[in-house]
């Protein structure tokens, strides 16, 4: 088989809700990548949400910040950053309406004084979202190495997450800032638990272009794992595309198939379907 470029979604693809990587979530990119093939995260985490012991696996590289970011073998191909002044201009608006946030960098995630207890019930909705009742979460657990008490004057920041107390503060914060990139994530439409403000103009589709670009990679040759709506765009844009079985309708809709759920095996099965490795 020709060299294939994989893209991977981190939650809910790679690691389950929880955050645990499946051993044979492992072992499909160890075997995948031992048989001559390239693997990518392709997420909305920044660098510093990618821990080590997801690099362990063997990763390629990745693509963070929704396509702010790109990095292969450790070379920085794209970093697109906002500038301290559109930071601090966000950073005030969040603080005067009283929403919790946190700053996205390369060198880590920086939260504002009131992140833990703010974020609290947001995380616990988004853990009772994804796994139910017994899937609480704390913010502890979703973010380990947040740094509190950091200076948040910055100029090396790609995105500013933050609490929604309801969906008007994302509608709000779109329109006071509308040469930044707004979204949401934790939820869907008016459920949405978080929001985002970042660098305008980026995509992941972007991001994978520049990347099969730096690499002398086709388009051709791409497939992309994914499990939510935000997934939609990369599955669509590589040539194949695969949801994983926990994926919502939509993203199941769009895809070349469907895998199986994220705890039953499913990237070793979809990337043994792909015929990615022997078995």
């Amino acid at each position: 088989m020709e060299q294939k470029i994989i893209f991977l979604d981190v939650d809910g693809t790679l690691v389950d809700y929880q955050g645990k990587l499946p051993d044979s979530a492992a072992q499909a990119v160890r075997q995948t990548r031992a048989a001559g093939h390239r693997v990518y995260l392709c997420t909305g985490r920044s660098r510093a949400e990618v821990y080590p012991f997801l690099w362990d696996i063997g990763l390629d590289g990745m693509i963070g910040g929704n396509g702010s970011y790109v990095e292969d073998h450790g070379t920085v191909i794209l970093h697109q950053t906002l500038s301290g002044t559109q930071c601090r201009a966000v950073v005030d608006w969040l603080r005067v309406r009283g929403l919790p946030f946190y700053l996205e960098c390369s060198s880590g995630l920086y939260a504002s004084e009131d992140f833990e207890s703010g974020a609290a019930e947001a995380i616990r909705r988004y853990g009772r979202q994804k796994n139910g009742e017994d899937g609480v979460l704390t913010v502890r657990q979703v973010f380990p190495d947040m740094i509190y008490h950091a200076d948040l004057d910055r100029e090396d920041v790609s995105k500013i997450s933050f609490v929604l107390h309801r969906y008007q503060d994302y509608l709000e914060a779109a329109a006071a800032f509308p040469q930044l990139q707004a979204g949401t994530w934790g939820g869907s439409g008016e459920i949405a638990l978080f929001g985002d403000l970042g660098v305008p103009g980026i995509s992941k589709a972007g991001a994978i272009d520049a990347l099969l670009s730096y690499l002398h990679m086709d388009l051709a040759d791409t497939i992309a794992f994914g499990d939510a709506k935000v997934d939609i765009p990369m599955l669509e844009h590589c040539a194949c595309g695969v949801a994983m079985g926990n994926g919502g309708e939509e993203i199941c809709a769009v895809a070349d198939f469907v895998t199986d759920h994220v705890d039953c095996d499913g990237l070793w099965n979809g990337f043994r379907r792909l015929k990615l490795f022997d078995v």
